[in-house]
């Protein structure tokens, strides 16, 4: 399967208010296409190549998706912090098995949220990827858009998930301690 198909599956797969939020492959692979081919001279050796035009809405519509992608994390990610902490302090005042089994829920729910946008944030990086291959692929050379990019890629926020491991396990510790001990 292409990626563009994984990718639109992964996308359909998720919460339906998150899916005009994820990476535009498509209109990225569009913008590749527009770009003119590597072109060799009679010797067979690369003809130097400059930034066109087409190459330059690629990188921009890049920048635009990128920030889209982090600006979605960002948010997420500051809900859950927030989310986290409210949760902790009602498990340290839970009063009541109704009341604890409530809130065991509710954490469960709230964990499988963060997990979803851990993958939001393994499927836009594996699209990025894909989407950089093929320039090169395009272009015959890492250019301006793969030097430039890449680097910064590995230290945006949707790519930092450091942050989101910890509320998850820390969902999980509160969950320990909310069950009952289990007698062998």
């Amino acid at each position: 399967m292409k990626h563009g198909k994984k990718h639109r599956a992964e996308v359909a797969k998720s919460l339906p208010e998150w899916r005009d939020e994820f990476m535009s492959y498509k209109a990225l692979k569009r913008e590749v296409k527009l770009i003119n081919p590597i072109r060799f001279n009679s010797n067979g050796k690369k003809r130097s190549r400059s930034w066109p035009t087409e190459e330059m809405g690629f990188a921009l519509l890049l920048a635009r998706e990128l920030d889209k992608i982090n600006t979605f994390y960002i948010d997420k990610e500051a809900d859950y912090i927030i989310g986290f902490r409210e949760l902790e302090i009602r498990a340290e005042n839970v009063n009541g098995n109704e009341e604890m089994l409530e809130l065991q829920k509710e954490i469960l729910g709230f964990h499988s949220e963060m997990v979803m946008l851990l993958h939001y944030s393994v499927i836009n990086f594996a699209g990025l990827m894909k989407i950089v291959k093929k320039h090169k692929k395009r272009t015959g050379a890492y250019t301006s858009v793969y030097s430039f990019y890449m680097p910064r890629v590995l230290q945006q926020p949707f790519f930092s998930t450091e942050l989101l491991y910890n509320l998850i396990r820390g969902c999980e510790e509160i969950l320990d301690r909310l069950s009952p001990p289990s007698h062998p």
